[in-house]
């Protein structure tokens, strides 16, 4: 099976890499949405995600009010919020193959793609509104993770990946931490990774409409279903002083700051463990350039 799936990876990079892709203000997602499941959220499948591992460790409990959609694209699924206009969590995961063709000579180049807005999607912002806000379109699954495939890049840079952040936060701790992450897995089969911001009602708002929740805080959440090991990362959404390192916290303490139930497929005693603890010196050390 794995077999399959490596060789499919290889033939879609040798298929995609066509040239730019140009902007466009009136460009819209590619319609690959084939059905909607009848839920409190709407499912929405792409038909086209494919795992290695059991994908149900990317499904996660959330509370009514933090998701309206679920979207379940090739390499990410987005549980978004058109309350808030951002998405709540997004989930993905990086396996040791994916890491290492993203890392490639050949792989996909970020400043080929632009940011677009998600037609499909009730709520989802436009590119411009993030304009002069002081914040910026920063990508919850990142695109160094997603650069083995053109298609999941540019699902990467849709807007219902992108949540209004610090802009010293993403491009300093934030980004530090997200490059560890990117290492981590390139030493071990796969990490399950969740994402996103931590919201609350009374959040500042951005955008043409003044609608576009500016979070609090973000979280990450890592975990290595072939070592039983897992630690979450919690920042504030403004410029981080010292390592990255010091963000570490355990997956528990990411549950009560955002009401999300990750990791619910694992059994309870297995899950309980796992979620009470974090070292971060049972993660390979990471230094990263300044």
């Amino acid at each position: 099976m794995k077999k399959f799936f490596f060789l499919s990876i290889a033939i879609a990079l040798l298929a995609g890499c066509d040239g730019n892709v140009k902007q466009n203000d009136n460009r819209t997602a590619p319609d690959t949405f084939m059905s909607q499941a009848a839920a409190s959220a709407t499912d929405v499948n792409t038909g086209n995600y494919t795992s290695t591992g059991d994908q149900s460790l990317l499904d996660v409990s959330l509370p009514a009010n933090l998701t309206d959609q679920v979207l379940r694209y090739k390499a990410i699924t987005i549980y978004y919020s058109s309350r808030y206009r951002v998405p709540s969590c997004v989930a993905y995961e990086q396996t040791n193959t994916q890491a290492t063709m993203a890392d490639a000579p050949d792989a996909e180049k970020r400043n080929n793609y632009n940011f677009n807005r998600d037609t499909k999607v009730k709520g989802c912002p436009d590119w411009w509104e993030y304009k002069e806000t002081g914040y910026d379109r920063g990508h919850m699954a990142p695109a160094m993770d997603m650069r083995w495939d053109r298609e999941a890049m540019e699902q990467c840079f849709l807007m219902t990946n992108i949540c209004p952040q610090d802009h010293e936060l993403n491009d300093g701790e934030w980004r530090h931490m997200e490059e560890a992450i990117h290492t981590w897995a390139r030493r071990t089969d796969r990490l399950i990774i969740f994402t996103g911001p931590v919201l609350r009602n009374d959040v500042k708002r951005i955008g043409k409409h003044r609608d576009i929740a500016v979070p609090t805080k973000f979280y990450k959440v890592v975990y290595d279903p072939k070592q039983k090991k897992a630690i979450a990362f919690l920042f504030k959404n403004e410029k981080a002083t010292g390592s990255w390192t010091n963000y570490a916290v355990t997956i528990d303490e990411v549950e009560s700051v955002t009401g999300i139930d990750f990791l619910a497929a694992l059994p309870d005693d297995v899950e309980t463990t796992i979620e009470s603890r974090q070292s971060i010196r049972n993660w390979p050390r990471y230094t990263p350039r300044r």
